[in-house]
């Protein structure tokens, strides 16, 4: 699997430079990050394509290896809407939790010992075993009672 940091930067750094879309490998944890990044409202909208353009048409003749999920970056007043997007959970470092704990760093407490509570338009990407739900934001993952491991926060 691809690690979250690889997704996490490319973002970021689309944003800082101002580009209208960006394209990503297309896998099922790409696609779950940037799901949620998209019903939290950070990205106008996400199509599958290739690395030439955006045509679901061209995605299901491609080979995997070209295979690209575009994802259109939000701004408002000229300024991005994700202001800063990192890893709580890292290769070193896993960070897991229950629904207690989620609910603790939902409510604006620490958790886990060591990840800060989430701020006001903050989210956290949650990947649970779950095999309907695999990848949630956490007040989602909450709102299901399921735990797993938090991947990723953005603001």
């Amino acid at each position: 699997m691809p690690l979250p940091h690889d997704l996490c930067s490319h973002i970021q750094n689309a944003f800082r430079a101002r580009h209208a879309k960006v394209l990503v490998p297309h896998n099922t944890q790409n696609l779950g990050v940037l799901s949620i990044l998209l019903r939290a409202g950070f990205l106008t909208a996400l199509t599958r394509g290739t690395t030439h353009l955006p045509s679901p048409s061209d995605f299901s003749t491609a080979k995997d290896s070209d295979k690209r999920i575009w994802a259109e970056l939000k701004y408002r007043n000229d300024k991005p809407v994700l202001s800063q997007m990192e890893l709580v959970s890292m290769p070193s470092r896993r960070v897991f939790m229950d629904v207690a704990e989620i609910r603790r760093m939902c409510t604006g407490r620490r958790a886990a010992g060591t990840v800060k509570p989430l701020g006001m338009g903050e989210v956290a990407v949650v990947r649970t075993n779950h095999p309907e739900h695999e990848w949630l934001e956490a007040r989602e993952a909450l709102a299901l009672k399921l735990g797993g491991e938090v991947v990723c926060r953005a603001r």
